[in-house]
């Protein structure tokens, strides 16, 4: 009696929308080869989309790679067609001896010549192996010629206006067809409208009295608030699933379920010249022969002006990232509480289930203090919330903004540099071809460099802006991060001096003296101080 052979059926496809390889069409094929053999497929299934077999061996795929690991549930392997199983030489040569040593059929459904079948339960016949080496030499050379007919689309695709070449796509766009054929690219609404809300935190309600938040402050927000990450966004317009692979510690792959924003991410989307619209490839724009940057896009984002203020407030912000502004730090007096004797900043000193106290740095900053000191953190925040509100809570808030006007240096700045870098090629072209696109390439680049010249820069202008609130005001809304940068803001210094014997039940005045030292704090609080004088002796 001879006992029925069981079946996987197995499909692949690279592209999920491509027709013409559908899994449809790859189930009835495999089904149809099963009938004609005889063998039982069952519910036997191994599909695998959205998998290239140039990049991924058998082994790698999701379903098909847990099927070849339990070799003794099955007898026999159907593929639609040859590419659909492999498209290098080194995968079939593996897969072959996998299926020598498990003793495997491997059925092919359709080819050139009809129906294949690959019988390797006799190890002794060489046909087999010789046959499936010759139809994988004839696949890995498609799949070459395939590569190469892409990647010369794609380069001709990238110097031209308009055209997308197709992939995933900048965030705050999407693909739409172009008129005459291809693709170009478009706003993509949902996508735009975080970027203005990431833009509006950035920068804030200057005539609302609202500051600009940081980064991370940004992106906590946006994760509070269930917004898909740039990347999960992709997924989601074309109906994946979210997350994936990401690196962990090294040589460890985590798989997360969805990815988060993250503060840098962030700050590499407003820094890319890709919400001007310009294509960019391997970090750097893609220019025409003028050396003028080519768009991808009849719809930027944003202007030349809007994406320069942006840099100029991330490139401030970005001068010292130990400001007082940082999120991730809770005392209040960090960066203006110090010790008298010394002048070095005091820290916040936190043990466990005991007083918290701020205490002179000079030691672990290496230093000597001969009169080192340290005070209860709530006697210092409370004394200088009392006098900052004494000095400056009536002050109406004014806020300064600068209106960037447009300055051609960051876009000389960058040509500049890639004219550098290809410069550095110089004579190192052997064929008259190569030197003559190394040329055309210096001349384009030359020609941006002389135009971008002779641009006359628009010089920015500075207004002041009343907000109708005062520093009390702010103050009663901020929270601990939003305190400390307007003490930071005014140049609030508080000094610190050693305690005196029996004054540990109430904070002595004596010990302590807080001052404002930005000029315009220090003479606005000397003339409410004066003014709130006056009227006490009214």
């Amino acid at each position: 009696m001879t006992t029925q052979l069981r079946g996987v059926s197995c499909l692949r496809l690279s592209v999920l929308t491509d027709e013409t390889t559908s899994p449809a069409r790859q189930r009835e094929a495999n089904q149809d080869a099963a009938a004609a053999l005889g063998i039982d497929l069952a519910d036997r299934e191994a599909v695998d989309l959205g998998v290239s077999a140039s990049k991924t061996p058998p082994f790698e795929r999701p379903e098909l790679g847990a099927w070849l690991r339990r070799p003794d549930d099955f007898d026999a392997l159907i593929f639609w067609r040859f590419d659909r199983a492999v498209r290098s030489m080194d995968d079939i040569y593996t897969l072959s001896l996998w299926a020598r040593e498990h003793r495997k059929m491997i059925v092919i459904a359709e080819g050139p010549g009809g129906r294949l079948v690959l019988d390797f339960r006799n190890p002794l016949d060489p046909m087999a192996q010789l046959m499936v080496t010759i139809f994988a030499f004839a696949a890995q050379f498609e799949a070459q010629a395939i590569r190469e007919r892409v990647i010369g689309a794609q380069a001709a695709m990238r110097v031209m206006p308009f055209r997308w070449r197709g992939s995933r796509p900048p965030y705050g766009y999407e693909p739409a067809p172009l008129e005459g054929g291809g693709w170009t690219l478009v706003q993509d609404p949902e996508a735009v409208a975080v970027l203005e809300r990431i833009i509006r935190e950035l920068l804030g309600e200057p005539s609302e009295g609202v500051p600009g938040k940081s980064l991370a402050a940004i992106a906590r927000g946006l994760n509070e608030d269930g917004i898909p990450s740039s990347r999960d966004h992709w997924s989601l317009k074309k109906g994946r699933k979210t997350g994936g692979k990401t690196g962990g510690s090294a040589g460890e792959t985590v798989v997360r379920e969805r990815f988060t924003w993250r503060h840098g991410a962030i700050k590499e989307l407003l820094t890319s010249e890709r919400l001007l619209g310009w294509k960019i490839t391997d970090n750097k724009p893609v220019r025409d022969a003028n050396g003028a940057p080519i768009m991808a896009t009849a719809e930027p984002i944003l202007t030349r002006e809007e994406f320069d203020l942006i840099g100029a407030v991330l490139a401030e912000r970005s001068v010292d990232n130990k400001k007082p502004d940082r999120v991730d730090t809770v005392a209040l007096l960090l960066r203006v509480i110090h010790c008298d004797a010394c002048g070095e900043r005091m820290y916040l000193n936190r043990p466990s289930g005991k007083t918290e106290t701020y205490k002179c740095g000079a030691n672990i900053r290496g230093r000597k203090c001969d009169a080192s000191t340290h005070i209860k953190r709530e006697w210092a925040d409370a004394y200088v919330e009392r006098e900052f509100l004494r000095m400056l809570g009536a002050l109406e808030v004014k806020i300064t903004r600068t209106i960037p006007g447009y300055d051609p240096k960051p876009e000389l700045d960058a040509t500049l540099a890639e004219y550098e870098e290809h410069q550095a090629q110089q004579g190192r072209q052997k064929s008259n071809a190569a030197k003559a696109a190394w040329q055309k390439r210096a001349d384009a680049l030359d020609a941006r460099l002389a135009e971008l010249e002779a641009r006359e820069p628009i010089e920015p202008r500075i207004e002041e802006i009343r907000t109708g609130k005062t520093y009390a005001d702010l103050w009663a809304e901020a929270d601990t991060g939003g305190k400390r940068k307007l003490l930071h803001d005014t140049g609030a210094h508080l000094s610190v001096k050693r305690a005196i014997r029996g004054g540990w039940r109430n904070l002595d005045p004596r010990r302590v003296e807080f001052d404002v030292r930005h000029p315009y704090f220090a003479e606005a609080a000397s003339d409410l101080t004066a003014m709130a004088a006056e009227l006490e002796a009214v």
